[in-house]
């Protein structure tokens, strides 16, 4: 059987905000991430559908608005159509603005690959009063289509039930755009002297390369390079260009894009009409508030300000249920188990580490559904029109916030999602400075050292931590764009996609994905790094002789001699584990490095706990949860972390201030470093991590000396 019979591989291909992701997910059952603005999807994703004796294998590709490759997303969704070549495109339209999407769907027809359209959001073009007639506009266009709502799966079998036509042979063959006697008398012969070598026009569609050759695109012309008559070929290509722009007065590019949509126009023209237009529109309410020129700034903010507060106060109990629960395991296992190294590794490391990182969660859950609502109804989009100007002040652009917004969940997605940017300066920049929003795993930190210093205004001290990584990324942007990455800021254009109300389903997915990695590498890196730390604070093993005991025993009594024999024995215990701490490996290390810290406020057990966030950040709380375990600072096994802190006379509020600043600063976990090394390469990985490392000990290093001129010690 002929393979496109048991496997049609398809390309899923787009404009960004045209549900074409929500349509994958009922498509192929998988669940992805389905955000409401452009730059979600920046790599393709496969999946599988299987219906009768056929399997339909699924590529996402990135949402685009040209094959004109100018950006990442661009790349990749051209590279894979023309390396790859797909059976089918299904092209994936938004119904409610069929003209500008039509542009893209002539340049896949270019491409000599069959297209099936799918007219999704066809709900939402109804409820505008717009009555679309798809047979006539397949019929203009020469492609089959098919109404879609992604949302609810509507439409999905007679899709499918085109693509089979398609594949079969069922459906008449497509036609090509014509753009008009003038262009097609230019292009006709450029098509013609390209089909002449047949290896490369059997590698590039020989109607494709002529139009991109008119368009005068860079990539067009190096490849051409490999074919028999390139020389002649570009030559005619020249000739062309030359002829449209004398005929026309205008650049070939502008003409082309001109015919396209003259074309586009009258297709739509016969085959859409407004029956009603609506008495109300709810985008347009809502957007009068919130694009409104003087407030929208202000309520981003608010906006933000609101996301953070409901997290600590919906989240305060349940974290609080979650440190009881584990003080009661680790209380209960101290007095089940035998004293020895098990009971250590289990109490200390195990519980000590991964407990403090679980206790978390609730207020995980809570930031990512806030955020996920943001997404999902169309807010992300207006905050980039909100604070466009702002942040093309310092250098960035508008486009930036969509990275930088996802930050504030995790380093990773949001490196990757500034592959949506244009210019290579702007992409760098805002990779560059990503790091400086705090990220979900920094949370845990910044929680952990308010509410152990700061437990009147621990939420307001939270949000001041963010605050300020938001101000360093401007600044630095701003740094940036006017030292080693100048060059002229690029104009900000994009669509804003209606408001939608989000579902439950899809935010119980986005929380659900994301609260499970939290928890997974809790359960993995967390575990093994705490267990790693157990092993380095616990080893070499350290023994004190009866004259040691004696000598300490003597030491406490004298300097308070109204102790009784059980403060006492207490006191002489904490005493021989500090010694034993400072004796092990982690001590060692911490010794050796504390001169580095010391400036800053930090002890050794601080630098170390620094040290092992490179791992993942969350590893800085589950760090200090076995140091301090270990190093007895508290007489109950039941005391919390951040008594334990509180209780350390070496660390106080203002090392506490320094230290959360310091961990907001200084590079990322391994994850998001390889990240950047990925999109950057080795050159802006080694720049980006000096950065970030100087960044972050100048700002806790002015940070203690203002404070110490201020007064605050500690």
């Amino acid at each position: 059987m002929n393979r496109i019979r048991d496997e049609i591989v398809i390309a899923l291909a787009g404009n960004p905000n045209s549900g074409k992701t929500t349509l994958f997910n009922a498509l192929t059952g998988a669940h992805h991430k389905v955000g409401n603005y452009p730059g979600v999807t920046v790599e393709k994703r496969e999946g599988v559908r299987k219906r009768g004796d056929r399997v339909y294998r699924f590529v996402d590709l990135p949402g685009i608005y040209s094959l004109t490759a100018y950006s990442l997303d661009e790349v990749v969704t051209r590279d894979f159509l023309l390396d790859r070549k797909p059976d089918l495109i299904m092209d994936v339209l938004d119904s409610t603005n069929l003209e500008r999407h039509l542009y893209l769907c002539l340049q896949f027809q270019e491409l000599g690959i069959p297209v099936v359209g799918a007219l999704n959001m066809s709900d939402e073009a109804e409820a505008k009063g717009l009555r679309i007639d798809a047979a006539a506009l397949s019929s203009v266009l020469g492609i089959p289509l098919a109404r879609t709502v992604g949302t609810v799966g509507a439409g999905i079998d007679g899709l499918l039930d085109l693509v089979d036509s398609v594949v079969e042979g069922s459906v008449p063959a497509e036609r090509l755009p014509d753009y008009g006697d003038e262009l097609e008398g230019r292009l006709e012969p450029l098509t013609a002297a390209i089909a002449s070598d047949p290896a490369f026009s059997a590698a590039f569609p020989p109607r494709w390369m002529a139009v991109k050759l008119l368009e005068k695109d860079a990539d067009a012309r190096a490849r051409l390079g490999s074919h028999a008559r390139a020389a002649e070929t570009l030559e005619l290509a020249a000739s062309a260009i030359a002829w449209v722009e004398r005929h026309f007065g205008k650049d070939a590019e502008i003409v082309v894009s001109e015919q396209r949509y003259a074309y586009i126009h009258g297709a739509v023209k016969e085959s859409v009409k407004l029956a009603r237009t609506p008495d109300f529109s709810v985008t347009e309410a809502i957007d009068r508030v919130v694009m409104h020129p003087v407030l929208a700034l202000p309520l981003f903010v608010g906006v933000l300000w609101a996301v953070f507060q409901l997290t600590f106060a919906l989240g305060e109990y349940p974290m609080a249920w979650l440190e009881t629960l584990f003080a009661w395991l680790s209380a209960s296992l101290s007095a089940a188990l035998p004293e020895g190294l098990f009971k250590s590794l289990v109490v200390d490391g195990m519980i000590g580490g991964v407990g403090g990182v679980l206790s978390f969660v609730p207020l995980i859950i809570i930031l990512f559904f806030l955020l996920s609502i943001l997404e999902d109804s169309g807010y992300m989009s207006r905050a980039a029109f909100a604070t466009d100007k702002i942040l093309h002040t310092f250098g960035l652009h508008g486009q930036s916030i969509f990275p930088l917004m996802l930050g504030f969940g995790c380093s990773v997605p949001a490196i990757m999602a500034a592959r949506t940017l244009k210019s290579p300066r702007d992409r760098i920049v805002t990779i560059l400075v990503i790091p400086f929003m705090s990220c979900g795993a920094k949370l845990p930190v910044h929680v952990l050292l308010s509410a152990a210093f700061f437990p009147d205004r621990a939420a307001a001290v939270v949000m001041l931590v963010y605050a300020f990584g938001v101000l360093m990324a401007l600044g630095s942007a701003l740094l940036l764009k006017r030292t080693v990455l100048k060059g002229r800021a690029t104009p900000f254009v994009m669509e804003l996609p209606p408001w939608r109300a989000p579902t439950l389903g899809g935010l119980a997915w986005h929380v659900r994905e994301k609260t499970w990695l939290y928890v997974k590498k809790a359960g993995t890196v967390i575990l093994a790094a705490s267990i790693l730390i157990w092993a380095v604070t616990t080893f070499p093993a350290r023994e004190a002789d009866a004259a040691e005991l004696a000598a300490i025993e003597r030491s406490i009594a004298e300097a308070d001699p109204g102790l009784d024999d059980g403060a006492l024995e207490s006191l002489v215990a904490n005493e021989l584990s500090r010694r034993a701490l400072e004796a092990s490996a982690a001590g060692r290390i911490g010794r050796f490095m504390e001169p580095v810290f010391k400036p800053l406020g930090f002890d050794w057990k601080i630098g170390v706990a620094t040290i092992t966030g490179f791992a993942a950040k969350e590893v800085v709380v589950s760090t200090l949860g076995v140091l301090y375990a270990a190093g007895g600072e508290e007489e109950g096994a039941d005391a919390s972390l951040r008594e334990a802190l509180r209780a350390d006379p070496a660390f106080g509020p203002l090392s506490a201030l320094g230290l959360m600043l310091f961990i907001l600063l200084i590079p990322p976990c391994f994850a998001a470093l390889g990240a950047i090394k990925a999109e950057l390469g080795w050159k802006w990985l080694g720049f980006s991590f000096a950065f970030l490392l100087a960044a972050g000990w100048l700002v806790a290093f002015a940070v203690r000396q203002l404070g110490l001129l201020a007064g605050y010690g500690g």
